[in-house]
């Protein structure tokens, strides 16, 4: 039997290294949490803000964000679902969360795949607080952008990529199959 290995545009082995938006993303959330510290630092009061702005900004301006992001992540992630699927690769999130040796390669496919959606991300909330609030919160929109990006885009790969592996595998079984 003739093993084929295959090599999947966007998609990168265990030691993928870094794209140079992702490398952006990485710096930018370092620099927001820094600022975030020293500029508005870390209390009770800060935390209970942050969770009320959370909440208040579904129906705030700019609501579509929470729409728009979560779907081009979910498009991103079905993508790389199915080639992870095809490629009988262990799911995604499964793998973080299990396998040590896996886990910096997977998270850097991730961070490649999202850091577009984060960058958009980091941008539209930093309109939306000077729009509503008159200020700038980078927690905030740090957590908003994970949020809304690189959740989701967790969530579904893994789903994509066992239901593509459940519907390959019964699709060869029922080739197989004599009639």
């Amino acid at each position: 039997m003739l093993a084929v290995s295959w090599v999947v545009p966007g998609m990168t082995d265990i030691r993928a290294q870094l794209g140079l938006l992702a490398k952006v993303v990485v710096t930018l959330g370092i620099l927001l949490m820094i600022a975030g510290v020293v500029w508005r630092g870390v209390t009770i009061e800060n935390v209970e803000r942050i969770w009320n702005s959370l909440l208040a900004r579904p129906s705030g301006p700019m609501a579509f964000r929470f729409i728009m992001q979560p779907s081009i992540a979910a498009i991103v992630a079905i993508r790389d679902g199915l080639y992870d699927g095809r490629g009988n690769r262990s799911p995604f999130l499964w793998t973080i969360l299990s396998n040590p040796q896996e886990r910096g390669g997977r998270l850097r496919e991730g961070l490649n795949a999202t850091a577009r959606i984060i960058l958009l991300g980091l941008a539209m909330d930093t309109v939306y607080q000077i729009i509503v609030f008159e200020a700038f919160y980078p927690y905030e929109a740090l957590i908003i952008a994970l949020l809304l990006a690189f959740v989701p885009y967790l969530l579904i790969r893994g789903v994509t990529s066992r239901i593509s592996r459940w519907y390959r595998a019964h699709a060869q079984n029922f080739a197989n199959t004599t009639w």
